[in-house]
């Protein structure tokens, strides 16, 4: 008996007919596009006899294989003279339908083709026609080409198509056989669970089981990576789950979640799971130009790359960014893109939170299916607030309208007179702030938006005259801007402000998201299931409230597992507040100096900006200074965008069993004080100084306005909840075993009021106040 592969029309052209280089990233925003509305105009216009959206499918024997293809069609049309049925296939484009040729996208006429063969064996006609249909968005210009071919014919061509794709699908469910087997097999990967770990664990298959969302807010150490993926893991060999998607903000979670299935795949769990890197990270030229002029990866791309998948598939099964790059170097393909193909494939990723959540660059052929069978792993969810506000707003200023201006004058007529105006509205908009700086109003800049559809007309003919790699880069990144507004435009709703900001010569426009849960739920539409997780996930309240849930979905709170005389709490009770830090910065210094040499070790010391923290550590090494301190006390100071290395610099100093005392300079909400791992004497003690609040400004105040129209407690949404949750990941540093032991020194007087004590974990409320 033939085993079964049940696939979609559309996954089965897109692998077979995909050729040639990858152009700019011009080609994703400019080419062809979904466009729903373009259809139904459309479908609309077909006869009474006609059809639209026919579901249509067909089984095909390969070898050992059978083939399940299904999908939906545009239109069947029926001919008033008797002639043969139209299968009519609709695409949209907002580049010029001008330049599209018959034969300019195969993969459309395999698609039709694929449509008119089962529509013909279902109702045994001899005969079809086949016909294309291109629209333009913003036109509504139409272009058709009709084919016509006889059953025989449509026949061989998806039988055809099929015995291409059986290598693939036969690695795939080989692959799929062997992964089940391990699943069954697999035991947790420890002697047994932590206390809480069970329980979270469970909630999580809970979760999956009945396709709902968790938020979870589970402490450090009792190990959440794994008590997600496991049953996640679980989850898809009982049939519930195809994918795993784990997304997190930072590279040092990703690796966590790498060395966890690295984990399982030791106790023999045999799964595909590939890494997504940012494309500026994992590019192998000096520079990211995705072009076959520039970019021997990007030349003939498609060509070479189901060879590359299929070899990657059937050779490793931990695919992080070291094994991709060195496959994409074997097969010369770019390494980006082939990690993106290699997810489609995978059974997990590993990537960041906008590659499901952010509308620029998500994985849009994750089909409708796949997500229904896809469950989200959140990790440090607190994170995504925050970076989904900024996915869904968008910025665009003058300068670069003025430079395009300049550029053009002489060259291109269009591109300048386009690039002018919106100059002139920039000069007009910047008259009409005039001293205050900045203007807020609840209305999208409808003249602005009509201004850039004439801009991006232009600017797309001249992107696409050069192949997307214009002699101007200038015009590249204007245009992806424009774009980027114009997209966030169709968002907008009485959860945005539009801001208009003058500073000196610059003006701009933003498109501000002051609530992005509507959009996440939205974003998020069609996965089975959400796990948001973190330590810090407190109060439980506001994180559901922000992060989307629905009255439907579950919550849990894990207690500490670690034992009280673990950690040694002391606060002391001086102001941080701006006006009071030139003030109490000595004080500051010096109760940061007792604590540091009250016992020998390794420290970190959390700031709530680079400028406070670079005042107070002038007044420690004056301190240190004074004390006739030797070389046994060294400081380390985070720098503004540190690269990499110097993280990892910077980090490798805070070694166990070290002479002296090391004392770490950071910021909270930055790089060291979220995701990072020093276990037992590698971290002795940590400071927090403030409570983290985030910086007054307009945006913050608009979100807080906000906040207090729809009934909530505008000051603590916008200012308190985010800023002691800045304060408990930097206070997670310390005690991350069960052999941990640690000082914790909370530097503030708002410690002592009721509002900010209630939200400190249970652990750290036992304190000792210093006076």
């Amino acid at each position: 008996m033939a085993e079964t592969i049940n696939i979609s029309v559309r996954s089965l052209v897109e692998y077979v007919f995909r050729r040639g280089s990858i152009e700019s990233g011009f080609r994703t925003s400019a080419a062809l596009v979904e466009g729903t509305k373009a259809h139904q105009k459309l479908q609309k216009q077909y006869g009474e006899s006609d059809q639209h959206e026919v579901y249509v499918s067909a089984e095909i024997a390969c070898r050992e294989l059978l083939f399940v293809i299904d999908g939906r069609c545009d239109g069947l049309l029926q001919d008033a003279d008797g002639g043969p049925v139209t299968v009519d296939e609709i695409k949209s484009t907002s580049s010029d339908i001008s330049d599209i040729e018959e034969d300019s996208y195969p993969v459309h006429w395999a698609q039709a083709m694929c449509y008119a063969y089962m529509v013909a064996k279902d109702r045994e006609l001899h005969h079809m026609r086949v016909q294309l249909t291109y629209m333009q968005v913003e036109t509504e210009d139409t272009r058709r080409f009709v084919k016509e071919a006889s059953f025989s014919e449509l026949e061989q061509f998806v039988h055809d198509v099929v015995e291409q794709y059986y290598p693939y699908a036969q690695a795939i469910y080989e692959h799929e056989q062997r992964r089940n087997r391990s699943i069954k097999e697999l035991a947790f990967p420890f002697p047994a669970y932590r206390e809480g770990q069970r329980k979270l664990a469970g909630a999580v298959y809970k979760t999956i089981s009945e396709g709902r969302k968790l938020f979870a807010k589970a402490p450090t150490g009792i190990g959440k990576t794994m008590s997600t993926l496991f049953p996640s893991v679980k989850a898809i060999g009982e049939g519930l789950l195809q994918r795993i998607f784990y997304l997190t903000a930072k590279t040092i979670t990703r690796t966590a979640a790498e060395e966890a299935y690295g984990l399982l795949q030791a106790h023999g769990l045999q799964l595909h799971v590939v890494t997504i890197t940012a494309k500026e990270k994992v590019c192998l030229k000096d520079e990211v130009r995705c072009t076959k002029e520039h970019c021997e990866f990007a030349d003939g791309y498609y060509d070479r790359i189901n060879g590359a998948v299929l070899d990657l598939l059937q050779s490793e099964t931990i695919m992080t960014r070291t094994v991709i790059e060195s496959y994409a170097r074997k097969h010369r393909v770019c390494p980006f893109e082939f990690s993106l193909d290699v997810a489609y494939a995978a059974d997990a990723v590993i990537c960041d939170y906008n590659y499901i959540f952010d509308p620029r660059v998500n994985l849009k052929r994750l089909f409708e299916e796949q997500r229904r069978h896809t469950t989200l792993l959140v990790d440090e969810a607190h994170n995504l607030i925050d970076r989904a506000r900024e996915m869904y707003s968008s910025t665009l200023s003058k300068s670069g309208f003025l430079a395009l201006q300049r550029e053009f004058k002489g060259v291109r007529a269009d591109l300048h007179d386009t690039a002018k105006a919106i100059n002139q509205y920039f000069i007009t908009l910047r008259k009409r702030i005039g001293d205050r700086q900045m203007l807020v109003e609840p209305e999208l800049p409808e003249d602005l938006l009509a201004l850039l559809d004439g801009f991006l007309a232009s600017a797309e003919k001249e992107l696409a005259a050069s192949g997307g790699s214009p002699a101007s880069p200038l015009l590249l990144e204007t245009y992806f801007a424009a774009h980027n507004l114009v997209r966030i435009a169709k968002l907008y709703d009485e959860r945005y402000m539009t801001l208009f900001t003058s500073d000196r010569n610059e003006v701009s426009v933003k498109l501000f998201c002051l609530d992005p849960s509507h959009l996440l739920r939205q974003m998020g539409k069609g996965y089975r299931s959400h796990v948001f997780f973190s330590a810090t996930l407190s109060p439980l309240s506001f994180f559901m409230d922000t992060l989307g849930a629905g009255e439907e979905d579950y919550s849990v709170s894990v207690p500490s597992p670690f034992a009280k005389e673990q950690l040694e709490v002391f606060v002391q009770p001086l102001s941080t507040r701006y006006q009071d830090r030139e003030r109490s910065r000595e004080a500051i210094a010096r109760s940061i100096y007792q604590m540091v040499t009250r016992r020998s070790g390794n420290y970190f010391v959390f700031f709530p900006s680079y400028a406070y923290m670079s005042s107070v550590y002038e007044a420690f090494t004056d301190l240190v200074g004074e004390q006739g301190e030797d070389s046994q006390l060294r400081v380390l100071v985070q720098t503004v965008q540190m690269p990499e290395e110097e993280r990892e610099q910077y980090l490798a100093e805070f070694q166990a069993g070290r002479d002296g005392t090391l004392v770490g300079f950071a910021v909270m909400g930055g790089i060291f004080s979220e995701g990072i791992d020093l276990v037992g004497e590698r971290l002795t003690g940590v400071a927090v100084v403030g409570v983290g609040l985030p910086q007054l400004g307009p945006e913050r105040n608009l979100i807080k306005a906000y906040l207090e129209d729809t009934g909530k407690n505008g000051y603590e949404y916008a200012y308190v909840f985010p800023g002691m949750n800045k304060v408990q990941q930097a206070g997670g540093r310390l005690i991350r075993s069960e052999t941990d032991h640690g000082v914790l020194l909370l530097i503030d007087d708002r410690y002592l009021q009721p509002l900010y004590q209630r939200l400190l974990p249970e652990e750290w409320r036992d304190y000792t106040v210093l006076r």
